[in-house]
């Protein structure tokens, strides 16, 4: 019976192999390409490999222009996996912005209520609101007025609107400074490196009238003049008011006003680092205890002895 079988497997196990044998053949086409053909498509893959890259490459030195300085990384005391903003420079930065940089900029999605327990107390933020004048209204009798302002109001526009601004400084709209730090590629950096880089354009360089050069600002020419000097301002805690210590305290300000998330994001990170550094050993133990008899466990198999 056993012979019968054989006899008739080897047919077709012969069929199936001439046909898994013509499939290969089928798939494996690479061997009937002449030496020619495959010349020519080296040739022609060394080409679309080398445009490619040639076109990478002027597109990438069209984007260069090397008249822009990168700015540098300084060590700000935020900077830390658990270091917080410096307060105290929040509170001067502050101060930088509503002498100087207010005239022009904005922060309209800053209210005084955010300075509550980050720069100021409570009273310090009222009155901070009541010392500026905001447009409210109508009143009874259907007409606009002017009030005090309080912690739930923004902070004022320095232009009413963008055309406004727009005219008032040359045709160049100043941005808002609001979110700042994340919209711009370097963040505290760059703005440090910007109101700090101004010098004399180089040689070969012309600029236009009312435009000023500073080697961190893309192109090099900037209608912002140059804002910060020595001891421009009086800081109220009696901090020296060099230039280097006013770009430095209104950057941290303007990264506290685009995170001021920021120290309880950090706290928040500390605290879940904690429970779940204790939760991990908690299951590293239950894992030994509960699969140390499961890993220990041996298996061995015994045949049944045949039966003649």
């Amino acid at each position: 019976m056993a012979g019968v079988a054989t006899k008739l497997a080897k047919p077709i196990l012969s069929k199936t192999a001439c046909q898994k044998g013509q499939q290969v053949a089928q798939l494996s086409t690479l061997r009937e390409i002449s030496t020619k053909q495959k010349t020519l498509l080296t040739v022609g893959g060394t080409l679309i490999g080398g445009g490619a890259a040639l076109c990478l490459a002027l597109d990438q030195s069209v984007k260069a222009s090397g008249l822009d300085a990168h700015p540098p990384v300084y060590s700000w005391s935020h900077n830390g996996i658990f270091d917080s903003f410096d307060h105290a420079s929040i509170r001067r930065g502050y101060e930088v912005y509503k002498q100087v940089c207010s005239a022009c900029h904005s922060m309209k999605y800053l209210a005084y209520r955010n300075l509550v327990g980050v720069s100021h107390t409570e009273n310090e933020a009222k009155a901070e609101a009541e010392s500026v004048m905001v447009l409210d209204g109508p009143n009874e009798d259907g007409e606009m007025f002017q009030r005090p302002g309080k912690l739930s109001d923004y902070f004022p526009r320095p232009y009413p609107n963008d055309e406004a601004a727009r005219a008032a400084n040359n045709g160049a709209l100043p941005p808002d400074l609001s979110y700042i730090t994340s919209a711009r590629h370097g963040g505290e950096n760059y703005i440090f490196a910007l109101l700090t880089g101004y010098c004399d354009p180089p040689a070969g360089i012309q600029l236009r009238d009312g435009l000023y050069y500073n080697p961190y600002f893309v192109g090099g020419a900037i209608g912002m003049a140059q804002a910060l000097y020595n001891e421009l301002i009086e800081y109220s805690d009696g901090t020296p008011a060099t230039a280097s210590q006013l770009a430095k305290d209104v950057s941290v300000f303007l990264k506290w006003a685009s995170e001021p998330e920021h120290d309880t994001r950090k706290k928040m990170a500390l605290k879940v680092i904690m429970m779940f550094s204790m939760v991990a050993s908690v299951i590293y133990y239950l894992k030994r205890h509960k699969f140390a008899l499961v890993k220990s466990r041996k298996f061995q198999f015994k045949p049944k002895e045949s039966h003649q």
